[in-house]
């Protein structure tokens, strides 16, 4: 599947900026519907490093009423949560009725990190896929929208990426050791998706393959898809379309401010 995906397609930096404030107040909009109506919904981003999942978590969030999310960084298990089921700490994090959850990185590390680093046993990651498929499909058997989104950039493009984020002073810190070694084991975690996107796309849960070497081309792409679900879930309850207003220019300001501070492109 991955070797299919076309890591060429762009978005011009004037059309994302004439976008963008129309993107965020509806899905502001939308997020305060579902809250009325009680529709939780789970998003999730899975992806290389700095493919730009952070970023696009930012630009996402930037206008949500912070009342109406909650946010997860998922990292390695800590000491005592080992002592229990692994996806215990996950069910913690579940959506009250009308939130949205957003995961960077999440319970499919179980399958991606924990397998290719052999952190635990085949038989382990192997069962994995069962749990996860039950525990999204009693999320969505409850109501839940899910929602995966996988970034991709090449293995040459994440190099680069690296070899930038550690010339700059105050941003070096951010690549690791750790992260060099994944580097180099591309092949084998590009295996170990391709395998998670066979063993966990469902109707109720699906995956989202995001073309990431251009932020702004993600970055839509990712309101694209969150807005059309949520529409769908809301169906006859969903609001209507807000016309354009006078705040939109002002709005634009900043989004060119924001796309001068990643540069916008890759």
């Amino acid at each position: 599947m991955l070797e299919n995906v076309n890591l060429n397609l762009s978005l011009g930096r004037q059309a994302w900026q004439r976008e963008l404030p129309a993107l965020q107040r509806r899905l502001f909009d939308l997020e305060k519907a579902c809250w009325d109506h009680g529709i939780p919904s789970v998003i999730v981003f899975e992806g290389w490093e700095a493919a730009g999942k952070g970023g696009a978590i930012s630009t996402l969030t930037a206008r949500l009423d912070a009342r109406g999310f909650k946010l997860y960084a998922i990292t390695p298990p800590r000491t005592f949560e080992q002592e229990y089921p692994w996806l215990w700490r996950f069910w913690l994090k579940v959506p009250n009725r009308g939130e949205m959850a957003i995961f960077d990185h999440s319970w499919y590390r179980r399958v991606l990190d924990d397998r290719v680093e052999r952190l635990v046993p085949k038989k382990e990651w192997r069962k994995a896929y069962q749990d996860i498929a039950e525990f999204e499909r009693m999320l969505a058997d409850d109501g839940a929208v899910i929602l995966k989104f996988w970034f991709h950039i090449s293995k040459k493009e994440q190099k680069k990426r690296f070899e930038k984020i550690e010339k700059d002073p105050l941003e070096s810190w951010r690549i690791t050791k750790e992260d060099w070694k994944r580097h180099e084991k591309y092949d084998e975690y590009t295996q170990a998706a391709e395998e998670m996107f066979e063993r966990t796309e469902s109707e109720y849960a699906p995956w989202t393959i995001v073309e990431a070497t251009c932020r702004r081309w993600a970055r839509r792409k990712v309101f694209r898809t969150i807005i059309d679900a949520l529409e769908r879930a809301l169906g006859p309850a969903a609001p209507p379309v807000a016309p354009p207003n006078a705040r939109d220019a002002e709005l634009r300001r900043v989004a060119a401010r924001i796309s001068g501070e990643d540069n916008g492109g890759a």
